[in-house]
């Protein structure tokens, strides 16, 4: 019975983690994808459009 006892925690750990991809994949898109993808387009365009630091060279 060790191997059962060897066995189960891997397996156990395998069907949260098959679990926790198909959340991940389910979640994916629909309703609110437009929403994220404008609030992303938005941060990229505020990081782009900020003005650069002068390099101090202090290193």
């Amino acid at each position: 019975m060790d191997y059962v006892s060897a066995l189960v925690p891997p397996a156990v750990m395998a069907v949260f983690f098959v679990g926790l991809v198909r959340v991940i994949v389910k979640t994916q898109g629909g309703a609110a994808k437009a929403k994220e993808d404008a609030a992303v387009d938005a941060a990229l365009a505020r990081v782009e459009g900020a003005p650069k630091a002068p390099a101090t060279g202090d290193a």
